[in-house]
């Protein structure tokens, strides 16, 4: 029996691929779970339909990615942190404060997207990489400086 895959099943295949299946498995397993949609003319159509739809969007999040890099390339945050003394941050600067302060701007990116190894402990300028979706890359610098009284 052909049938199309409605999701990722293990050891069968991905959502969309049509596949060829043992009658008893379709009917006793797969389509009470709703799993697989059977492969007859109109829902080969609603498959095409489907792939087209998909298509689109994926076309749609690149034009978007694209955008955002080209914002954040070369794009230079500033964090103002209180300071002792002798210069030392009472508060070491994560990804996490680094994304929202990225996000003051418009621009949504997650901490796990940024490559920051350890959090950052001293003032100064740090350049570091945005890893987007589509393998896009863009480079920022973060610039931590004393927070004026």
């Amino acid at each position: 029996m052909k049938v199309i895959l409605l999701e990722d099943i293990e050891n069968l295949g991905k959502k969309y691929d049509v596949k060829d299946v043992a009658d008893g498995f379709a009917r006793n397993s797969l389509l009470p779970k709703k799993l697989v949609k059977i492969a007859d003319e109109s829902s080969l159509k609603w498959l095409e339909s489907q792939k087209e739809n998909m298509e689109k969007e994926a076309e749609e999040q690149l034009k978007q990615v694209q955008e955002t890099a080209s914002k954040l390339d070369g794009y230079e945050v500033v964090i103002e942190v209180p300071v002792g003394e002798e210069g030392q941050l009472f508060s070491s600067i994560s990804a996490q404060k680094i994304a929202d302060k990225v996000g003051e701007i418009g621009l949504k990116i997650k901490k796990s997207q940024i490559e920051l190894a350890e959090p950052i402990k001293e003032q100064g300028e740090y350049p570091l990489k945005i890893k987007l979706d589509h393998n896009l890359e863009a480079e920022i610098k973060v610039i931590v400086a004393a927070e004026e009284k």
